[in-house]
């Protein structure tokens, strides 16, 4: 498989430049800019995709890339910072001009460009910059200009490297998809050939390879990730698969008929239902740090699964592989190499360390939308491939506090509420997530002619491309008074309603 490493030196962006390369159908991966000229040849990518960032190639220390990669005959694109540090480092000079761009500016083509080939001599791209390439490297040519950066684009058509001071990646730059196909198609010479049947192929025989002939347990957690997960799995081995839906107790209403109807009935698979709210419950009694919550649910989900595993070896040899839905956002947010953690998924950061198991994950690689894709490619059905997302710790991680069953169940119910007059409202589909919050604090109400002292409900609904970043969904406030009206007037326990208008950043999607 052809791969683009997208060299990550802190931008904002570098996610989504990976997403645009795979919307060109080529697979892309984010690295830290500290790799060294010897990893990035053990990977043997097609491409390297050097990431804008907010640091200044004169401060120190400024992030930087080994000088050895150029040497290495690989084609690269820089961006913004990522183009600032390959003429410095090449031998060209970035200047401190003083006159920066932010924001659409005019861009001028100038001679003859295989990145601006199909481009107007006039168009409008999207600039943050402060520095400027004054002077380009010995053998590149500069094929455009704006008012304040003389070397908008180079380009040095020998060693096949690039650069562009803008951001092609963004919707606001004209054809700034088209330039990156540019890149990838008639300069780096890649082919579109990573699909979601190339996808599901690779995978299968992956999957195949290292299973054999041995069986195998997939974790049904009633999300999407691990619904297309078991799909895959059981398009490569079939039988040799057994799903394990695990009710925790802080699962959505009604989660457990819809997983049974999916997988018993539709795919044929073989599916063991473990009631285990009692242990849940029971390991979170008085936990309130979120962290060590996901860390409980995570290895009480490990355990449960290996004690089925004992369980089906007394009819011989028990599965020694365990199949998970983990996402490329889960590796990112959980922190690996030189990434921050976020919090720990409990499918990556909290899983225990003396895990008996070897894990499959299929969708490790992937966004939530090409998730959604396969499982379409897969034949899962617009329920389940449709469904938002749900985080693996479930609604343990949407009370704000200890969680009890009593909290869990006022929850469920009200999530429901939520989740229902989103969907009457026509805006399911628009939105990433919506759901209900329930902080494990009361307050005071009225209701007829008594006083109350309950829980609060937060209603958090979002718009985003992949869980990276989101926005706060401006629900109508119509529709807002229904939902709040109906959680107070039909969920037992709650008597006060809020919305919750943060972004991510700087918040998260999910509060806990």
């Amino acid at each position: 498989m052809t791969n683009v490493l997208v060299v990550d030196f802190g931008a904002q962006y570098a996610q989504l430049i990976a997403r645009r390369v795979r919307e060109a159908h080529v697979y892309s991966q984010i690295v830290p800019s500290t790799i060294s000229a010897a990893a990035v040849s053990a990977l043997s990518p097609g491409a390297i995709i050097l990431s804008g960032g907010p640091k200044s190639v004169y401060e120190t220390p400024a992030p930087s890339l080994d000088p050895a990669i150029y040497e290495l005959g690989i084609p690269i694109l820089g961006i913004c910072y990522g183009a600032q540090l390959m003429a410095q480092q090449l031998g060209g000079e970035v200047a401190r001009t003083g006159a920066g761009e932010y924001g659409r500016t005019a861009l001028t083509r100038s001679g003859s460009s295989v990145l601006l080939a199909d481009w107007p001599e006039s168009s409008t791209c999207w600039m943050s910059h402060g520095d400027a390439i004054v002077r380009a490297p010995d053998g590149f040519v500069v094929t455009a200009s704006t008012p304040e950066a003389p070397v908008a684009v180079m380009e040095d058509a020998t060693r096949h490297f690039s650069a562009v001071q803008f951001h092609p990646e963004v919707v606001h730059t004209e054809q700034g998809q088209a330039l990156l196909e540019k890149f990838l198609y008639h300069v780096a010479n890649l082919s579109p050939s990573w699909t979601n049947t190339s996808i599901i192929n690779e995978q299968v025989a992956a999957i195949r390879a290292q299973v054999g002939s041995e069986r195998v347990l997939c974790a049904l957690s009633g999300g999407v990730d691990s619904a297309v997960a078991a799909a895959l799995v059981t398009r490569a081995i079939g039988s040799q698969l057994t799903c394990v839906f695990v009710d925790t107790g802080l699962m959505r209403k009604h989660e457990g008929d819809q997983i049974e109807e999916t997988f018993t009935r539709q795919f044929g698979v073989e599916l063991i239902h473990v009631k285990a709210q009692d242990r849940f419950f029971d390991a979170l009694a008085g936990v309130t740090d979120p962290e060590a919550k996901r860390k409980i649910i995570g290895e009480l989900f490990i355990r449960e699964f290996e004690a089925v595993a004992r369980d089906l070896a007394g009819a011989g040899d028990g599965p020694r592989f365990l199949v998970q839905g983990t996402l490329y956002p889960d590796v990112i947010e959980s922190g690996s190499g030189h990434a921050a953690t976020i919090k720990s998924h409990h499918n990556v950061g909290g899983l225990p360390e003396d895990l008996s198991f070897d894990l499959i994950e299929p969708l490790r690689s992937l966004f939530k939308d090409e998730v959604r894709q396969v499982g379409e490619e897969l034949g899962l059905p617009g329920e389940i491939v449709w469904r938002q997302p749900f985080p693996g710790p479930g609604l343990g991680v949407r009370i704000v506090g200890e969680v009890t069953r009593e909290r869990a169940e006022i929850l469920r119910n009200a999530d429901f509420v939520v989740v229902d007059e989103i969907k009457k409202a026509g805006l399911y589909r628009e939105l990433w997530q919506s759901f209900a919050v329930l902080p494990a604090v009361r307050t005071v109400g009225v209701m007829g002619d008594g006083r109350t002292y309950a829980y609060p409900i937060i209603i958090r609904a979002v718009t985003s491309d992949d869980a990276m970043t989101a926005d706060w969904a401006r629900l109508p406030y119509d529709l807002v008074e229904r939902i709040a009206n109906r959680l107070i007037r039909e969920v037992e326990g709650v008597n006060r309603v809020a919305l919750d208008v943060t972004s991510k950043p700087p918040g998260t999607i999910e509060w806990e």
